[in-house]
């Protein structure tokens, strides 16, 4: 016997179809929702919805299986029957984190969830914490990137589904890896949602870039709410992950006394006290609000932290001064927005942004660094330009290998993209297949206008549509070994190590990081305590004659010298000394 249940406060009537039979469901209460138990039904049985006199069939919008793709019948999965080996783990501390972000369909070959399992080694030696997984819930079409999922609580089927998965979290926790998981809260997919036909789970009041935007704060928002909420619990509890990465949450729109992220934070925290495990919910916003890490308990949001795009874009637009400069691009590229990243965290604090037209943000005060995350490569920043190309693609290697200096010596918890530990020959690009014609072509022409604000032809922008673009994505490891690659690798595990085990390097407080720099000469010096690390990005060397109570620990290449307290810094280096 299995109980099935929907909330459909729409409906008049629903049954629950199996094979050719339907079962008339009853209501459960005055909240819209509706139950009905089968005999016949158990663990591996096909099922869908009638609503109505509609006699279409559709799928449960909190199924957990969809074996059958976006648009066919769910299917019933035994919770609970996995064999776990991963008792007594516990994930590391976000604020000593190495994250590493992947996509399952391009980090292997076969682009599985037991594929994945075989590089998990690599990850481990490299140093890596927490392995952030994008979007796996099920979504239309052969290939994408996953943020348009519609079947929220299935794990994607072509990737190995629900247990495919659980086994990758379980050997990741055997690796010593914690594993956190994106999730996209504040839109479904334009295909194949048909969770809109039970409720009102979107509202026309606000808009988003998608669309109408996740009813959250009006009629009938609570049952919303708590599909989001179960959602996430679910993903916690059932499949053993460690942490959430939250897509966008500038675009929940929510006015309500509590608001979604505070919910969240409240049932995430509960969940954790009666499990006995931590877990840690990482957001990301457009907003600069520091309110968004902060408690609760100091009126804000709760999260444990955030991606901090500032950082991003103030080390990015002084890597490549040659470049464009275009979109948000226009509101950085100089070594002054670099400092105030790297010791206020926010560029924009509440100052005024000409790309915005607005003051925009607000000045982070009494928080940690260990709060936001710093990168210099991720999906957006790599998967979001025309052609895919990775930094050592557009300012080569020696420019790539001093922007990691400074990320992985940073004060923010640093997160490394696919490949990036090796610079990847591979691009990383926009895919996403739709099998409706006029779909496909919508996406296209749509990406090749959003590439226009940033200067590129659209002869330059690779058709997301194309699997050549999905498969030109995928890894090449049997680079790993050679040439650069090699060299990089080598860079990345030693930044690695150094980071995980300098005291100075561990500190999360904002007043120990001192930074000068030089705009003409665009060299930037930060002292961390203890620790001090140089960077030139100018196109002259540089000379430091006031370390002669340093020693080098780590250089980017050869030829940085240290001789009689004068730090000699050639362009395109990073060096990192130390005082005791």
């Amino acid at each position: 016997m299995h109980e099935f249940r929907v909330w459909a406060p729409r409906a008049q009537k629903v049954a629950v179809r199996i094979g050719e039979a339907a079962y008339a469901m009853s209501q459960v209460g005055d909240r819209g929702w509706w139950s009905a138990k089968v005999d016949e039904a158990g663990p591996g049985t096909d099922y869908s919805f009638l609503l109505d006199d509609d006699t279409t069939p559709y799928p449960d919008p909190r199924a957990f299986w969809m074996p059958h793709g976006v648009h066919g019948a769910s299917r019933v999965y035994g919770t609970g029957d996995f064999a776990w080996k991963d008792q007594g783990w516990h994930a590391p501390p976000l604020s000593s984190a190495i994250i590493y972000e992947l996509h399952i369909g391009t980090f292997t070959p076969a682009g599985t969830f037991d594929s994945a399992i075989e590089r998990l080694p690599h990850l481990s030696e490299l140093g890596v914490t927490h392995v952030e997984i994008m979007p796996i819930a099920e979504f239309p079409g052969d290939f994408g990137w996953g943020y348009d999922g519609v079947a929220l609580f299935a794990a994607r089927e072509a990737y190995g589904g629900p247990d495919g998965l659980k086994r990758l979290v379980d050997a990741c926790h055997a690796q010593g890896l914690a594993v956190l998981l994106d999730v996209v809260y504040n839109h479904f997919g334009p295909v194949g949602n048909y969770a809109g036909r039970f409720g009102p789970y979107l509202t026309s009041n606000h808009c988003t870039p998608w669309g109408d935007a996740v009813n959250l704060e009006f009629a009938q928002s609570d049952e919303v709410r708590r599909f989001f909420c179960d959602n996430a619990l679910m993903w916690l509890e059932e499949y053993h992950i460690d942490g959430l990465r939250l897509d966008a949450v500038h675009e929940y729109v929510d006015r309500s006394a509590i608001h979604f992220m505070e919910q969240l934070s409240m049932e995430v925290q509960d969940l954790s006290t009666r499990l006995g495990r931590q877990f840690v919910l990482v957001a990301e916003s457009d907003l600069n609000d520091p309110r968004v890490v902060r408690q609760r308990e100091a009126n804000g949001y709760g999260m444990d932290a955030q991606w901090n795009d500032d950082f991003h874009h103030a080390l990015f637009t002084v890597l490549d001064p040659g470049g464009d400069g275009k979109g948000y691009y226009s509101d950085f590229g100089s070594m002054e927005r670099l400092a105030k990243a790297l010791t206020q965290v926010f560029v924009y604090d509440g100052m005024y942004s000409y790309y915005r037209h607005r003051n925009h943000g607000r000045r982070v005060e009494n928080l940690s660094t260990h709060r936001f995350v710093g990168f210099i490569q991720n999906h957006d920043q790599v998967g979001n330009r025309a052609t895919g190309d990775r930094l050592e693609h557009i300012v080569g290697l020696d420019r790539a290998k001093a922007a990691l200096g400074l990320v992985l010596t940073s004060p923010f918890v640093p997160l490394l993209f696919q490949g990036e530990e090796f610079a990847a020959s591979s691009p990383f690009q926009y895919f996403a297949h739709h099998e409706e014609e006029e779909m496909a072509r919508a996406v296209s022409e749509g990406r090749k206008r959003e590439f226009a604000a940033f200067g590129w032809l659209p002869e330059e922008v690779a058709d997301p549509e194309s699997r050549d673009t999905f498969e030109r994505s995928k890894l090449n490891w049997d680079e790993v070994r050679e040439g650069r690659h090699a060299e990089m690798l080598r860079w990345c595990k030693s930044l690695i190590a150094f980071r995980r085990e300098s005291k100075c390097l561990s500190e999360g407080e904002l007043g120990h990081v001192a930074v000068r720099f030089d705009e003409k000469g665009k060299w930037l010096v930060m002292d961390r305590s203890t620790l001090r690390i140089a960077l030139n990005l100018g196109s002259s060397p540089v000379s430091f004659d006031d370390c002669a109570s340093y020693t080098m620990v780590l250089r980017s290449e050869d030829d940085v010298r240290l001789d009689a307290g004068n730090l000699n810094l050639p362009p395109s280096r990073v060096a990192i000394l130390s005082s005791v």
